[in-house]
């Protein structure tokens, strides 16, 4: 990221899924799509800006590639999270697969979340927070 990039633009630590308990509360609320490799899940958050969390298993490939795969996701999360008006927590579930440009990936990315959002079952109150993990 060059030192010119807009701070709105940025991926910082607030974008960040870090937290188990985030990433339980997202799992437990069971919405879920799926766009060629990329599973995700997903609800609102009480946040004012969406949040992005990953999940790239050993099965994918070796750590050169997980890792590479994770940045490209990153980095399709930065450019289109200003496009999601409601808060929304996701985390993207990586399965094995051919490899895929950037392009291919912010293309399943986009899709993904816009069909998470748009499916919601409470999506006339997005900004109701999934239900605590019991």
């Amino acid at each position: 990221m060059s030192a010119g990039t807009p701070r709105a633009e940025r991926f910082t630590r607030a974008f960040r899924i870090r937290m188990k308990r985030d990433f339980q509360r997202v799992y437990a609320s069971r919405h879920r799509r799926e766009s060629g490799p990329l599973l995700l899940y997903g609800c609102p958050n009480q946040l004012p800006h969406p949040r992005l969390g990953l999940s790239v298993s050993r099965k994918v490939g070796g750590a050169v590639r997980r890792v590479r795969i994770k940045r490209q996701l990153r980095e399709s999360f930065r450019r289109i999270k200003a496009d999601f008006s409601p808060s929304f927590d996701f985390i993207v579930v990586v399965r094995p697969h051919k490899t895929l440009d950037h392009r291919g990936y912010n293309r399943h990315l986009e899709s993904v979340m816009r069909t998470v959002v748009d499916t919601w079952p409470h999506h006339e109150t997005s900004s109701s927070p999934c239900p605590p993990k019991p």
